[in-house]
């Protein structure tokens, strides 16, 4: 299921702004990566590209490819949304739908992509998506209520349900830890640890601790003043970057000396 992603010569603009440039990267299957780097570097503009978020902005386009298995997103041909659908994404602030129930929720997606479903596969993909995003046996005796009703850690993870919920074969996560307690976050944490078997997964972090937990790879950016691209510095193992990193940058970075 999961994908490896290869980015190529990657340029990324919002009109005539160059907001992040040259990037050359690649994301292996079945893998957690994280982008850390300090704000405005470009980390969650270059994320968004993966799926093509990026180009809902009017006037941003990227130049370069991003291969998902050989093919390139970025492709005339290629249908956005069929993308979005194989590249799954969690943001920075849980988002379910407020007026639609846990269950609704997590079908959400299924039924957007106008995907015909009887009740019962609808039913044991919702148990089977919940499950897989550690949440079924918290919210089973209240899957007609909404989902808003839920604690923030909670509603992460009914996003995150959702997200599988359409069959993804990479998901990619901006920050989804930064609006949740230090409980809630090991949740999620735990719980991107079990979906990296299944999943190549891309996530954005501020959290040093938590990039140095949770991935396998990380990448480093960095800009170089304002106005400036933001460019990646490094990419390596994560314990290289956190114990050897071969860019002096990098280094104060990662020890908490800027940024």
């Amino acid at each position: 299921m999961s994908k490896r992603i290869e980015v190529r010569d990657l340029n990324v603009y919002y009109g005539k702004f160059l907001a992040v440039e040259g990037v050359n990267m690649e994301i292996e299957p079945r893998s957690v990566t994280a982008f850390i780097g300090p704000s405005g570097c470009g980390k969650t503009t270059f994320l968004r590209t993966l799926n093509r978020m990026h180009e809902v902005v009017p006037g941003a386009r990227v130049e370069g490819e991003v291969l998902i298995d050989g093919n390139n997103l970025y492709d005339p041909d290629v249908d956005p949304v069929l993308v979005r659908r194989q590249v799954g994404m969690v943001f920075q602030r849980p988002n379910p739908f407020p007026t639609m129930s846990v269950k609704d929720n997590v079908l959400a997606g299924v039924k957007l992509n106008n995907r015909r479903i009887s009740k019962s596969d609808a039913d044991e993909l919702m148990e089977r998506s919940l499950r897989s995003a550690n949440l079924w046996n918290e919210v089973k005796d209240r899957l007609d209520r909404p989902g808003s009703g839920l604690s923030g850690g909670q509603q992460q993870r009914l996003c995150i349900a959702r997200a599988i919920a359409v069959s993804p074969e990479v998901i990619l996560m901006d920050e989804p830890c930064s609006a949740l307690d230090p409980i809630s976050t090991l949740a999620i944490e735990d719980l991107i640890e079990e979906l990296k078997q299944d999943y190549t997964i891309v996530i954005v972090t501020h959290n040093m601790q938590q990039a140095s937990r949770v991935s396998d790879r990380t990448a480093f950016f960095n800009i170089a003043g304002t106005g400036k691209p933001g460019k990646l510095i490094e990419y390596d193992d994560t314990t290289t970057i956190f114990s050897n990193p071969s860019v002096k940058a990098t280094e104060d970075y990662v020890s908490g000396r800027f940024g």
